[in-house]
C-alpha cells in the first residue's frame, strides 16, 4: 500500500502546480500532453490498486482493519450485544457454530458460575465436604435415613405389586447397616454392580407421549435431587409418599421408537435385569435378584440426597435454587438458546448447530426471527428417541433456494472398509447449496462422539464424498467445484491419547493435509478452549466429581470446536468465541450459566474469497 501512495504522490503532485488546480483553470498548450498523461496515470493507478485490493481478499478487509468485528451490533438486537455484522460484500462469508447441547436432566450435575447468587457455591461447597469428609455425625447408618418401616412398605410394593421375590436378608443383614457416606454413595462394588446407577438411568426422566403437551412438557421425573423434579422435597417422608406413588402406581404413555406404537408402563415395570456376562462384579444370587435389588439401591441413594441436601442447606433455599437452574437450562433452555441465535448471530449467513433437539428445531422453524431469516434443515434419518441431531440454517437471502440435496449419505458410504466409525444417527448433515452469486456450497454439520475418534474419518469421508470417490459407487457426483463449509463439535483435546482422545494437534495436522484450514488457522493453539465444565459430586458417578478447587485441573477445558474450509477457498478475516451469549468469552470460567445454556463455546468467523476463487 505505501507503495502505490508513493507512486500517486509522484504522479500527482510532480511539477510545480497542483494538477487538480491546472483542471480549473485555463492552461498553455504545452501543458495539454502533460495534464493528459497525468489523467491516464490516474485511472490506471486506480484500476492496479483495486485489482490489488482484490488479490489481498477485497476492499472490506482494508475498511476494516484494525476493527473488532465483533463490536459491530447485529440489526436487530435490542441491547447492546456484540454478534455478527451484516455482510453486504459477495467476497466474504459469516459463519457460525455451535453445539447446543440437548437437554441435560439433572440441574446440579456440572460446576455453574452463578456470581450474584451465593447460595449455589455455598451449597455445592458443603455437599462436597459431606461427601468427602465424612464425620461421625453426618456419616450415619442407612437405616437412620432409609428406615424400617420405609423398608416394610417397599417389600409389599415389590412382592405384591412387582410380583418380585423377597430381598429382606439383604436389607436386615447388609444395606441397612451402611454408612451412607464411606459405604454406600462411595462403595465402588455398588458401581461395578450398576445396582443404583442403571435404576436412575432408566427411570429418572422418562419421555413420555400426551396428546396435547402443556409448555412443551413431554417427561415424566422421579422424585429425586438429581432431575427436573419440582415436587416438595424438604422432608423424606413428603419425598418418600411421592417415590412410591411415582415407581408403582403410576402408568406413563410411552411411545416405541422403533413401531411408534404407545404402550402404558409403570415405572417399576421399565427395569431391566443386570446380567453378570456384562457386569462381572454382580453375584450369581445378585443378578437372578438385581430387579428389587436395584429398585431398593435406588431408593436408598434418593432418600441420602434429599437428606444431605436438607442438612447442607434450607429446603427453601436449595429447592430455589434448584428451580432457578431448571428454569434456565432446562425448562427455557430452547428459548434462551434461540435468543441468543436470533439477537446476537442473527446476520450469520450459515448456522451449522450440533446436538439439537426435535423440538428446537421445531420452533426455531416457528420463530419470527430465526425462521423467516432461515431455511432450518435437518437430517433425513433424524434420531427422535436420542434426540442429538445436527442442523444447518441458511440464509434465505444468500441461499434462496435453501438446500439443493442432503450427501450424508455419500459420506457415510466413504468410510474406509473394515473400520468402525462410532457415528450414530443425527451426528452428521451434509448438503449442498447454491448461493444467491450461484456459487456451489457443501455445507456440513458435525457432533463428535466423546473421544473424538470419530473425527478424522468423517472429515476424510467428507472429502472423498466431495472428490467423487465414494466407496463402490462410481457415478456419484463430482463435487470438487463446491465450496466447502464444515462447522463441528469435533471433541479434540489439548493433550489426545493414541486410539483413546483425539489430540488437536493431530488434527490440525490431519486436516491441513487435505488441504483444509480452520477459523483457528492450520496449527491450532491447544490452549484456545472452547468447553470448561467439570462433574460435581450431586451425580451418580461420584469417581469422576471434580472439588470446587480443581475444576481447572480435572475439569473437561479442551479446545473442541472449528470451523473447517478448503485453503483455496477462503483466508480468514476475523474469528472469536463466545460463552455468554453476547460475542465475548470469559476465560476460566465454567459454563453453562444462567445465561448461557450450552457447555460448549460458540465459534463465529468471517471468511473471505481467496483470489483463485474471484
Amino acid at each position: 500500500k505505501s507503495q502505490f501512495r508513493s507512486l500517486f504522490h509522484r504522479i500527482m503532485y510532480s511539477g510545480r502546480s497542483n494538477a487538480f488546480s491546472q483542471f480549473a483553470t485555463p492552461y498553455p498548450q504545452q501543458n495539454v500532453n502533460r495534464n493528459r498523461n497525468r489523467t491516464i496515470a490516474f485511472v490506471l493507478f486506480t484500476a492496479l490498486y483495486t485489482l490489488f485490493l482484490y488479490n489481498k481478499g477485497g476492499a472490506g478487509s482494508y475498511l476494516y482493519a484494525g476493527t473488532d468485528r465483533t463490536d459491530l451490533k447485529v440489526s436487530n438486537s435490542k441491547n447492546d450485544s456484540k454478534g455478527t455484522r451484516e455482510i453486504h460484500s459477495p467476497h466474504e462469508l459469516s459463519v457460525t457454530s455451535w453445539n447446543v447441547a440437548a437437554i441435560n436432566n439433572n440441574p446440579f450435575e456440572y460446576w455453574m458460575t452463578i456470581d450474584d447468587n451465593p447460595n449455589y457455591n455455598e451449597l455445592m461447597i458443603k455437599v462436597e465436604q459431606f461427601i468427602d469428609n465424612p464425620t461421625d455425625e453426618t456419616d450415619i447408618p442407612v437405616s437412620q435415613i432409609f428406615t424400617h418401616d420405609m423398608f416394610d412398605e417397599l417389600e409389599s410394593r415389590m412382592t405384591k405389586v412387582a410380583g418380585w421375590e423377597s430381598i429382606r436378608e439383604f436389607w436386615a443383614s447388609d444395606y441397612s447397616q451402611r454408612k451412607i457416606v464411606t459405604e454406600f454413595l462411595k462403595d465402588t462394588s455398588l458401581g461395578d454392580k450398576r445396582l443404583a446407577s442403571m435404576p436412575d438411568r432408566i427411570t429418572n426422566t422418562i419421555n413420555i407421549h400426551v396428546e396435547d403437551p402443556k409448555d412443551g412438557t413431554s417427561t415424566a421425573c422421579r422424585p429425586t435431587v438429581i432431575n427436573m423434579y419440582d415436587g416438595d422435597l424438604s422432608t423424606l417422608q413428603k419425598w418418600w409418599s411421592e417415590w412410591q406413588k411415582f415407581m408403582f402406581e403410576d402408568a406413563l404413555s410411552i411411545r416405541d421408537p422403533k413401531t411408534s406404537s404407545i404402550k402404558h408402563d409403570i415405572p417399576f415395570q421399565m427395569l431391566k435385569p443386570i446380567p453378570q456376562s456384562k457386569y462381572p462384579s454382580i453375584t450369581d444370587e445378585e443378578e437372578r435378584l438385581s430387579l428389587p435389588l436395584q429398585t431398593l439401591c435406588c431408593a436408598i441413594f434418593d432418600a441420602i440426597l434429599v437428606h444431605m441436601m436438607n442438612t447442607a442447606s434450607s429446603p427453601s433455599v436449595w429447592q430455589k435454587l434448584k428451580g432457578d437452574i431448571v428454569n434456565s437450562l432446562n425448562k427455557q433452555k430452547i428459548p434462551n438458546t434461540l435468543k441468543i441465535l436470533e439477537t446476537t448471530y442473527g446476520t450469520s449467513d450459515i448456522i451449522t448447530l450440533q446436538e439439537v433437539s426435535s423440538s428446537f428445531i421445531q420452533q426455531a422453524k416457528d420463530s419470527a426471527i430465526l425462521g423467516a431469516r432461515y431455511h432450518v434443515i435437518y437430517p433425513a434419518d433424524i434420531d427422535p428417541a436420542r434426540d442429538q441431531n445436527s442442523v444447518i440454517l441458511l440464509k434465505k437471502s444468500i441461499f434462496p433456494d435453501g438446500s439443493q440435496e442432503e450427501v450424508t449419505d455419500l459420506a457415510t458410504r466413504s468410510f474406509d472398509k473394515g473400520i468402525s466409525v462410532p457415528v450414530a444417527k443425527g451426528d452428521l448433515l451434509a448438503i449442498t447449496a447454491i448461493s444467491n452469486e450461484g456459487v456451489p456450497f457443501v455445507i456440513c454439520s458435525f457432533h463428535g462422539d466423546t473421544n473424538g475418534l470419530a473425527t478424522i474419518p468423517v472429515v476424510d469421508a467428507v472429502m472423498k464424498a466431495i472428490k467423487g470417490s465414494v466407496n463402490d459407487s462410481p457415478d456419484t457426483p463430482d463435487l470438487s467445484k463446491h465450496r466447502l463449509i464444515f462447522g463441528l463439535d469435533a471433541n479434540t483435546y489439548e493433550t489426545g491419547v493414541p486410539n483413546k482422545k483425539q489430540g488437536v494437534t493431530e488434527f490440525g495436522e490431519h486436516y491441513s493435509t487435505l488441504g483444509l484450514n480452520s477459523c483457528w488457522g492450520s496449527i491450532p493453539n491447544p490452549k484456545n478452549y472452547t468447553t470448561f465444565n467439570a462433574r460435581t459430586h450431586l451425580q451418580p458417578q461420584l469417581n469422576k466429581a471434580c472439588k470446587s478447587t480443581d475444576k481447572r485441573a480435572y475439569g473437561d477445558i479442551n479446545p473442541k470446536d472449528f470451523i473447517l474450509f478448503r485453503r483455496d477457498d477462503f483466508i480468514v478475516s476475523k474469528t472469536w468465541k463466545d460463552n455468554t451469549g453476547d460475542g465475548t468469552y470469559t476465560e476460566n470460567m465454567a459454563f453453562p450459566t444462567l445465561d448461557f445454556p450450552s457447555d460448549h463455546g460458540i465459534l463465529a468467523t468471517i471468511l473471505t474469497t481467496t483470489k483463485k476463487r474471484l
